[in-house]
């Protein structure tokens, strides 16, 4: 480990090669099962549970006890134990890595100013409404907090009669609590004492994070928080206390387990660009929100791309900070070592003021208070080198008309920006997506006591979870630990640099006949659409996705956003914001007929109904 590791970060791991020729994973070969034939064949496993085996109704699939083993390895999970690789590797089980500001410059929290923020101009194409937009508008008194309240609250709310389309994206919202923050935001506004740039802004959460005064579904049925009041997460609460309106908890696939966001239990959002695709998941609800100007930015979780996911089929921008920065406190994270919070955002200036409230260090949380507070908004990171890492094997597996679209921006961002691209390697990358989806199973289903009342698919993932034996589970780990080790030696090979892929390597995800009413499994899909964002969950690494193009569709009407990621070295957050502003930049003045709004966008700020 060189001394820049051993005295900027905490954890950092030792920087080492390893060299391992990549290798295209196999045809998968998981059975695809949906709609009708889905609960019919749940239906089958419950009635097939042998005589004398006693099991719990809602276990329907372990009722047939020799089904999740044969899942199980159907699913290569088991592939793990042939690797030699993996031979006196010590396991990794928290990808945690802390960078900690230089010596002598500490660091310290700043409010994000609105002078600082750096806007698309009024004339870009396909522009969307910043957090600007609703500063100016209060600003001027052209409009209130509470006007636009009034204005979202119908088209968001489920408990009323002939409810708008738009709240399928929304779990529940608070009216009265809504209307009293907007309402005191008013009277700040008013009086000339605004809290700062984001009050009265609306903004929403994801039904995985605590608020105070409301339920945690998780996507599910089952109230998660029991009926217990619970206290609003620290990631929230510095929204709110910015002056931000939480008018919503957001829809999401059940328990976060797959990427579509379908969601038989609450209804299904369909993408705003094209409603016969999917809006990725499982902030899929967010995505939709966002996407279609309800709100400016939305706070999710991502365990597997569930932030860069839905920004990606969605035509959004989204970040997946370094593990551990955000805090969801007193809402426990500590027992999940894939899982960060982080924002989707209809731009990069929302997306950088919002990151920078999120990512406050919680002073109580064991994590999040060792991290170095954000660097203040508008500074520019003091990265010398812009360098863009490509596997090209692994680059090359995406659908063309997306490799299409990412190229293009690459070539903009070398002749226009400065970057340089060099060609990289990553060992055993088939093997570390197999890895993660064992590791983010597991945990799972270490915290779900009961599968009664789940949806078709996911008793049946839960159950293969439950056959993964310790030793694969800790094989899991070793694997963790080489591609952390990788990781470093290609950070400190190529200082600055970062990890280019398409965001998934397919443009959108159609939705099938049947689905939306009885649910999916459909595994092999859901493995190709992770193929890119699993490795910056797995290892810990930060990563940003932002739109790059759009593409024509196999179904339906509208274009389909083509979304390229980045992923950079532990706590570099700021320098892959730059990126993510450049990548905008493309969008904007490189791409040709610039940035697309969604044909039904809701204009919120157009003024009193």
């Amino acid at each position: 480990m060189s001394d820049h590791a051993r005295t900027a970060y905490i954890s950092f791991p030792d920087a080492r090669a390893h060299h391992v020729p990549y290798e295209a994973p196999p045809t998968p070969q998981n059975p695809v099962v949906k709609g009708r034939p889905l609960v019919f064949l749940a239906s089958l496993y419950a009635q097939a549970r042998p005589p004398g085996l006693v099991i719990a109704d809602d276990d329907s699939v372990e009722n047939v006890p020799l089904l999740p083993t044969i899942f199980y390895r159907n699913a290569g999970f088991a592939g793990l134990r042939v690797l030699e690789e993996l031979d006196d590797i010590l396991p990794r089980f928290d990808p945690t890595v802390i960078r900690l500001p230089p010596l002598g410059k500490e660091a310290s929290t700043s409010e994000p100013q609105y002078t600082s923020l750096r806007v698309p101009p009024q004339n870009a194409p396909g522009r969307f409404y910043t957090v600007a937009d609703y500063y100016d508008a209060f600003k001027s008194g052209r409009l209130t907090p509470s006007d636009v309240v009034e204005t979202l609250l119908p088209l968001i709310r489920r408990d009323v009669p002939d409810r708008s389309p738009h709240s399928t994206a929304f779990i529940d919202s608070k009216v009265d609590a809504i209307r009293e923050a907007a309402e005191a935001s008013t009277k700040r506004w008013k009086d000339g004492k605004p809290l700062g740039t984001l009050d009265g802004v609306p903004f929403g959460a994801k039904d995985d994070l605590d608020v105070k005064g409301y339920k945690r579904y998780i996507g599910a049925t089952k109230d998660y928080t029991d009926g217990k009041e619970v206290e609003t997460s620290w990631c929230v609460a510095k929204v709110e206390e910015a002056g931000g309106i939480m008018v919503g908890k957001l829809s999401m696939h059940e328990l976060g387990m797959d990427t579509t966001n379908n969601n038989s239990n609450w209804g299904t959002p369909l993408n705003p660009y094209n409603s016969s695709y999917y809006t990725g998941g499982s902030t899929g609800g967010g995505g939709y929100a966002v996407a279609s100007g309800l709100i400016p930015f939305c706070i999710g979780s991502d365990g597997g791309g569930s932030v860069r996911i839905p920004s990606n089929y969605c035509g959004l921008y989204g970040l997946k900070p370094s593990h551990g920065r955000v805090s969801t406190e007193p809402l426990q994270s500590s027992d999940n070592s894939v899982t960060v919070r982080g924002p989707v955002a209809s731009n990069m200036a929302d997306l950088d003021i919002s990151y920078r409230i999120l990512a406050v260090p919680d002073p109580l949380e064991r994590s999040s208070s060792k991290f170095s507070p954000p660097k203040p908004l508008g500074s520019l990171s003091n990265s010398a080198r812009k360098t863009l890492g490509i596997c090209k094997s692994w680059f090359d597996r995406a659908d063309p008309a997306v490799q299409q679209a990412c190229h293009s921006a690459l070539r903009y961002l070398v002749s226009e920006h400065g970057y340089e691209t060099v060609d990289i390697n990553i060992p055993l990358l088939h093997q570390g997506q197999m890895a993660h989806a064992m590791t983010i199973l597991a945990e799972t289903t270490a915290k779900v006591k009961s599968l009664a009342g789940l949806t078709p698919p996911n008793k049946i993932l839960l159950s293969v979870s439950r056959a993964t034996p310790a030793t694969d589970y800790l094989l899991a780990q070793k694997l963790r630990q080489v591609l952390m080790q990788h990781l470093a030696h290609l950070f400190e090979t190529h200082p600055g640099l970062i990890i280019v892929t398409p965001t998934t390597p397919n443009a959108g995800w159609p939705i099938g006949d049947g689905e939306l009413s009885y649910g999916m499994s459909d595994g092999n899909t859901q493995v190709r659409n992770m193929e890119y964002v699993w490795l910056a969950n797995f290892t810990g690494v930060p990563s940003i996705q932002f739109p790059v193009g759009y593409v024509d569709p196999v179904k339906g009407s509208g274009m389909i956003p083509v979304g390229m990621m980045g992923a950079g070295e532990w706590g570099s957050e700021e320098e892959l914001i730059e990126f993510g502003y450049d990548g905008e930049d493309w969008l904007n003045k490189g791409y040709e007929g610039g940035r697309r709004k969604p044909e039904g966008w809701v204009d919120v700020l157009k003024g009193k109904m």
